[in-house]
């Protein structure tokens, strides 16, 4: 469902399964924004971040979750706590993404 909205609004979306995936997707993609769950197999969003500041500092990243075992709000207020990281609550409007995404994309 998110990558059908930004593929509607013309964005080139590529997807992973689980943190680990999207790690060795960013080594083999250069992208201009990441988008992540928080809550995801394998390698969760936390996890999955650390990795993405440590080997890529400059990234853009908006982490989006609906919660789980914590509250959302916990989980993207430690996303906050490691950089510029955008963050998004589960449900959100189309609108409040999209805006979200170009005002990533306009940073630097």
């Amino acid at each position: 469902m998110l990558a059908q909205m930004l593929e509607t609004e013309g964005y080139e979306v590529h997807t992973a399964e689980h943190g680990e995936e999207g790690l060795e997707l960013v080594r083999k993609v250069v992208f201009d924004l990441v988008i992540t769950d928080m809550i995801m197999p394998v390698k969760d969003g936390l996890k999955f971040i650390m990795e993405l500041i440590k080997d890529y500092p400059d990234m853009r990243i908006l982490a989006i979750s609906g919660g789980g075992a914590i509250k959302a709000e916990r989980y993207l207020t430690m996303a906050g706590y490691l950089g510029d990281i955008a963050t998004l609550e589960k449900p959100f409007k189309r609108e409040v993404l999209l805006e979200m995404v170009r005002s990533k994309l306009a940073e630097r």
